[in-house]
């Protein structure tokens, strides 16, 4: 019923109000724009009645061209063709504001996953003394990243903030309005946006949503779950952050870039501290309390736009104490609330708003280890193992001046080195203090990290910093207990670690797991790796923290992320949720209060759940674990067999847009690894590659081998125990939906002509009869009907924006075919490929 319920809310509130403001764009006075309103519902139905009869898009566009309109020549086509992009991405842009309007009103604040659902639930199970106990050493973190999943312009960023409002209020007038400004404001970034103006777009989200968010939410759980003898950390909610500190792979993130990102992130929260600190005055009037507050205020507006003036957060805090003390003593605590809620704000952000990170790929260190070593030890590194060159580095007591290095690399990564001193200075400590480490697979490449804080000059006791492994490929996951149960012995690592409170954050990479091994497999991999470092990190008295590196869709990690979590058992560490959200993720699930405020507490509950509230459901008996194990590894065979076909990575790099990404300047690092002209499979990045398929409509890394696992079980006569485990695990259960996510948004009647193309028809033959089968064998296990049964709201809102971007896709495919058949003017197409290419790419927000 309360189903039926939002479904009616949903056609009312999203579908019906999408098709009344969309009418507005048949009138908007958008240059050379105006007969596209009417033409794009005619290419709409050619595509959808074509594919239906199996046309390919050359077929559909060139029908279009023929029946709908009298143009002759390839430039006015070409032109046309650019203006129905433009016109599809801004009515996104209006689908997106109207769904995220409607957010309030399709949930509610006692639904599943909330703080006050929570507290009903531990109330009616006597569980609220056990949360409070969880509370106490728990905490969930968002880390944003820059990775390039979707970028829209600050300008147009804020015209959906603008439209957002408008349309919660209903009013035609601003609607008109703002969507006029849309249709005249590009979409395109000119130029590829550096990693400080990857930085600033992610700022504005922590500076005008996450300040509000976090803030009133920690409030709510104070005043829920608070008592007068306990008060909930406020670091209960933490940000981390990566652009300006993620070097890997981008060769433009420099030391330079750490400090001024750094210096941002200071003067952004002391901004809002500034401004918040007006609204906490204006209450606060009285004698004593208003001359604290003025003076405090003045330090914050120096320290904002004076560099030699620095203030702390612990200096705040003390004013704001001092000012509580006359507060209580002379004025009866009159608006106590009002300081308390601004004093919990800098406990939360301090002066650092989000934590910066630093991250770089195993191997460059390894290169700059040997330069240095060559340096300082006067010997070739060649002729040394890695623990004789740690061990002799250490021994030489050599601090280093970067200057004295030639290599770029070198002298750059000692400079980011001896950065951290100045960041965690001026941003507290919070403000840096931990070092990821890619492509981990060894000791050393933990050990190396150790070294070059040791050559920058800082003494044991000065490394305030976490060094964090991250094993991200099938073989590092493999190696990873091996790896730290060797870091655990090693004795200067276990000096180190005993200094940062015996606690290891571990980092595992979904993204390229599941590029590596195939969405079951490298679930279930990342599963069992977490039992094991649990375990082995336990029984050395270590508090391990796992960091998830994981993508929007279920193919990069993402998915249903409540009831991922939600679903893990009591054999994985569980001290801390930590996660990566990028790209679409931000704007579609972070990107505004409503939305931001219900996910934090979806993730905060997922975790204190999961101790709290025992469930059989959650931890896996030796046969179910059996049974995961085998599937894991039927698919992981066939996913193998896939990438070494002959035609996989010719398949991608001539049938789909892989390598239009690198040109659709929506982010600032290379789309591939590597500078060699022949594309290898492990030069692909996660996100290019997941994109790509994606943008075909076809999803792969997000299904195969999952069917073909659950038919080989069935054609041994044991299916019932396949079914029996979807039943009692939800874990297993979690992973079959969103692999039927995935599955949900492809369309493979997009690409049934390439059926035919001698080069790759027995290749596409292959992806779809694994689609086919994978459907066919989720249907059956599950009991549906159809895909996503159980989430019509998420399957009406992915139907609807499949409809939206339906004739962008044909534009996309046919421009593709003429490329590949060498037909008319080659540079216009390419530019025909990107433009839609990053149209799609701002529309699957919720795309896997």
């Amino acid at each position: 019923m309360l189903n039926d319920q939002k479904i009616e809310t949903f056609r009312q509130l999203v579908e019906n109000k999408f098709q009344i403001y969309n009418s507005l764009f048949m009138s908007l006075p958008y240059d050379k724009m105006t007969n596209i309103g009417m033409l794009l519902p005619f290419l709409a139905e050619e595509s959808r009645e074509g594919y239906q009869l199996g046309k390919s898009p050359e077929e559909i566009v060139e029908e279009f061209f023929q029946k709908h309109t009298e143009l002759k020549t390839e430039e006015q086509k070409l032109e046309l063709l650019f203006k129905i992009i433009q016109y599809i991405e801004r009515q996104v842009v209006l689908f997106d504001s109207i769904e995220d309007a409607a957010f309030q009103d399709l949930h509610s604040e006692s639904d599943p996953g909330t703080v006050m659902n929570l507290y009903d639930r531990a109330s009616q199970e006597h569980h609220l003394a056990a949360i409070r106990k969880k509370m106490e050493d728990f905490a969930i973190k968002i880390v944003f990243t820059a990775h390039p999943t979707q970028f829209y312009p600050n300008a147009v960023q804020r015209i959906i903030h603008d439209l957002r409002d408008a349309i919660i209020n209903d009013s035609i007038t601003q609607i008109d309005a703002l969507l006029q400004q849309l249709g005249k404001t590009p979409f395109v970034n000119k130029e590829r946006p550096t990693p400080l103006d990857e930085a600033m777009s992610i700022i504005y989200y922590l500076r005008y949503v996450y300040y509000q968010t976090i803030g009133e939410l920690y409030r709510k759980i104070k005043q829920v779950f608070g008592t007068p003898n306990f008060t909930p950390s406020p670091d209960i909610i933490q940000l981390g952050f990566w652009p300006g500190g993620d070097r890997d792979g981008n060769p433009f993130v420099t030391a330079d870039i750490t400090m001024k990102v750094a210096e941002e992130l200071r003067i952004s929260i002391l901004k809002d501290y500034y401004g918040h600190l007006k609204i906490v005055r204006r209450r606060l009037s009285f004698r004593g309390v208003s001359d604290v507050l003025t003076a405090l205020s003045k330090r914050i507006y120096d320290s904002i736009f004076h560099n030699d003036t620095k203030i702390s957060a612990q200096e705040i805090i003390a004013e704001l104490d001092r000012a509580e003390k006359i507060l209580v003593e002379e004025h009866n605590g009159l608006f106590l609330s009002v300081l308390d809620d601004f004093r919990d704000r800098v406990k939360i952000f301090g002066t650092h708003f989000a934590t910066l990170d630093i991250r770089q790929d195993s191997r460059i260190h390894q290169a700059v280890i040997d330069d240095i070593f060559k340096k300082v030890i006067n010997e070739d590194p060649e002729s040394k193992t890695n623990e004789e060159k740690i061990q002799l580095l250490l021994d030489s007591g050599a601090v280093l001046n970067p200057d004295d290095f030639e290599d770029e690399m070198t002298k750059d990564t000692l400079m980011c080195v001896y950065n951290i001193k100045t960041i965690q200075e001026n941003n507290g400590e919070r403000g840096m203090y931990r070092y990821i480490i890619s492509n981990s697979d060894d000791v050393k490449d933990v050990m190396n990290v150790y070294v070059l804080m040791k050559l920058c000059g800082y003494a044991d006791e000065d490394i305030h910093i976490d060094i964090v492994p991250l094993f991200e490929t099938m073989e590092g996951l493999d190696r990873s207990q091996n790896v730290m149960e060797k870091l655990y012995n090693h004795p200067v690592y276990k000096k180190h670690l005993a200094k940062r409170n015996n606690k290891q954050i571990i980092m595992l990479g979904f993204s390229d797991g599941t590029k590596d091994g195939g969405y079951l497999k490298a679930n279930w991999q990342i599963y069992t790796s977490k039992e094991k470092l649990t375990k082995i990190s336990e029984d050395r008295g270590i508090i391990v923290v796992f960091f998830d590196g994981r993508g929007g869709p279920p193919a990069r990690g993402g998915g249903k992320t409540h009831d991922f979590y939600a679903s893990q058992g009591n054999t994985i560490a569980n001290n801390q949720i930590e996660l990566t959200i990028q790209g679409q993720t931000i704007t579609s699930v972070f990107g505004n209060k409503d939305q931001a405020k219900f996910n934090f507490e979806q993730l905060l509950t997922a975790g204190i759940e999961n101790d709290v509230f025992k469930d059989v459901k959650k931890d896996l008996t030796e046969d179910e674990r059996a049974l995961l194990s085998e599937l894991a590894e039927i698919s992981y065979q066939k996913y193998s067999d896939l990438k070494a076909h002959p035609m996989f990575v010719p398949y991608l790099q001539e049938m789909s847009t892989l390598d239009y990404y690198g040109r659709t300047n929506i982010g600032s690092r290379p789309s591939k690894r590597g500078g060699g002209s022949e594309l290898k499979f492990e030069d692909l990045r996660a996100i290019p590659f997941v994109g790509s398929w994606a943008q075909l409509k076809q999803n792969v890394p997000g299904f195969f081998g999952f069917g073909f696992a659950l038919k080989t079980l069935k054609d041994a006569g044991r299916f019932d125990e396949v079914k029996a485990l979807y039943k009692g695990s939800d874990f297993f259960k979690t992973l079959v939906l969103n692999s039927m996510m995935s599955m949900n948004k492809s369309y493979f009647p997009l690409t049934y002509y390439m059926r035919k193309n001698p080069k790759f028809g027995e290749f596409w033959n292959i992806l779809f009869s694994e689609f086919s089968l994978s459907k066919e064998m989720m249907l059956e296990l599950t009991g549906f009907k159809i895909l996503m049964q159980e989430e019509p709201l998420n399957r009406k809102s992915v139907k609807i924006r499949e409809k939206i971007v339906l004739p962008l896709l044909s534009i996309q495919q046919y421009a593709l075919i003429k490329i590949q058949k060498g037909e008319g003017n080659t540079a216009s197409y390419e530019k025909l490929v990107t433009r839609s290419l990053f149209g799609n790419i701002n529309a699957s927000r919720n795309s896997a």
